[in-house]
């Protein structure tokens, strides 16, 4: 059975797959398109244009976490952990609690 708090999260990456489709579409309209208008305000446009390449990768980045079911820090350190387990490489600390670091 669900917890109160797991029950919101369920799901939520969807959300975050549509923002980072709908901001990577916008921006590649928006840079398709060009610049047209005032010479002065072209700086402005470019700033938001790359605004939304760099909002839609975070997004991305969001939505690949909680789909993975990486939740807190200490699920992303686990599967640091593993991957470099599995390549042989010795692990960087002890194996210590993330409290104690």
């Amino acid at each position: 059975m669900e917890s109160d708090t797991d029950a919101g999260v369920n799901g939520t990456h969807w959300w975050w797959t549509l923002a980072s489709t709908g901001q990577l579409g916008w921006g590649i309209a928006s840079f398709r398109k060009g610049y047209a208008g005032d010479s002065r305000l072209m700086p402005v446009k470019a700033f938001g244009v790359a605004s939304l390449f760099v909002g839609s990768a975070a997004s991305a980045s969001l939505a690949f976490l909680q789909a993975s079911g990486i939740r807190k820090v200490e699920d992303l350190l686990e599967v640091g952990a593993n991957i470099r387990t599995r390549l042989g490489i010795p692990s960087r600390t002890p194996h210590k609690k993330t409290d104690d670091l």
